[in-house]
């Protein structure tokens, strides 16, 4: 199930993507004089030097961001998400374009040996033979053989870089490590600053109930946030190892396992749409009332999880739900949007 290699979401709350610096306001034109002519000068065009001289200039500033896109792990796997479904979904695109092409192509061949006096044998010996019997028709599209193969490479790429990233996440468990301690830390830290004002006003401790109880509920949710990642990792790293003879799973073992990850995942997913939701139109939320920032942090948030819910279903089931073409449309929306911000806050 290497298409499984999806992004599970940091463990903490998402950091906000830093807001990108005012560009620098481009050097203004001469101020005219108080009789401004009677005609607009004409604007003249770039030299062709002067643009050929800014190439260098802007494919630097480009390859400086990209290289500030790859220098943290999260950026890595950002960068090789959004590179290895948008190749994935191009390569069925391709695919199946060409395949359309060959078969049309196919029949009108078919069309046209059927059309033939009885008896008559046909002979290629080579193409440009091929191109004169079909009355210069080529009978195998130079594009559509062009565009297969470039789909089988745009495939063997998406492959490889899903399993890149599966290999980066063999240490996703020593950063869940880290958020179990801090979610423990933040429950004995609440219950030591709750005690002591129940001891001590009684009527102030039935005012904080509530709030205590939502903080509570709110920990809950973690720990069964911090459970569905652990487990749905651990498959996946023993199932991948197993695959490459490090571990001793079995192919039908390393298959349960990577079916069960799938849907681990697909439960923290729904846990996430249901915050989503609560957030949204929950009592309380108030979300009419937010900046307008928080508000697009929302719906970007929700459109990743709801690209990622049908993408869990699909891998978590027996026999798949959708083609390579879904899955790759799909899980293009994360990964667009993913890319975006962190291509924002490289500015």
């Amino acid at each position: 199930m290497a298409d499984a290699a999806a992004t599970i979401p940091a463990p903490d709350a998402e950091v906000p993507v830093a807001a990108a610096p005012i560009a620098d306001l481009p050097s203004g034109e001469p101020i005219p004089s108080s009789a401004p002519p009677s005609k607009a000068p004409k604007r003249q065009p770039l030299p062709l030097g002067a643009l050929l001289a800014a190439l260098p200039s802007n494919a630097d500033a480009v390859l400086t961001r990209l290289e500030k896109c790859l220098s943290t792990p999260s950026g890595i796997d950002t960068v090789m998400l959004f590179l290895c479904y948008t190749s994935k979904l191009g390569a069925s695109v391709l695919s199946s374009l060409s395949q359309s092409a060959l078969r049309r192509s196919a029949r009108e061949w078919i069309a046209l040996v059927g059309a033939l006096p009885r008896g008559t044998t046909v002979v290629f010996s080579s193409p440009a033979a091929v191109t004169a019997a079909a009355g210069g028709k080529t009978a195998l599209p130079a594009t559509a053989a062009l565009a297969l193969g470039l789909s089988k490479r745009l495939s063997a790429l998406s492959t490889l870089l899903s399993e890149a990233r599966m290999i980066l996440r063999l240490w996703a468990l020593l950063g869940m490590y880290f958020w179990a301690r801090r979610l423990v830390r933040a429950t004995f830290s609440s219950s030591s600053t709750n005690q002591p004002n129940s001891e001590k006003n009684p009527s102030s401790a039935a005012a904080a109930a509530a709030p205590a109880k939502s903080k509570l509920a709110t920990l809950l949710l973690e720990y069964a946030r911090l459970a569905l990642c652990i487990t749905f990792q651990s498959l996946e790293n023993g199932a991948y190892l197993s695959g490459r003879g490090v571990m001793s799973w079995t192919p039908a073992q390393q298959g349960r396992a990577y079916k069960w990850s799938a849907r681990f995942w697909a439960a923290y997913v729904g846990i996430e749409l249901g915050r989503l939701a609560a957030a949204r139109f929950g009592p309380g939320a108030e979300f009419q009332a937010k900046p307008a920032r928080d508000k697009g942090e929302w719906a970007k948030n929700a459109a990743r999880q709801l690209a990622w819910a049908p993408l869990t279903l699909h891998w978590g089931s027996d026999k798949g739900l959708f083609g390579d073409a879904t899955v790759g449309l799909l899980a293009c929306i994360p990964g667009v949007i993913q890319m975006k911000d962190l291509w924002v806050s490289t500015a």
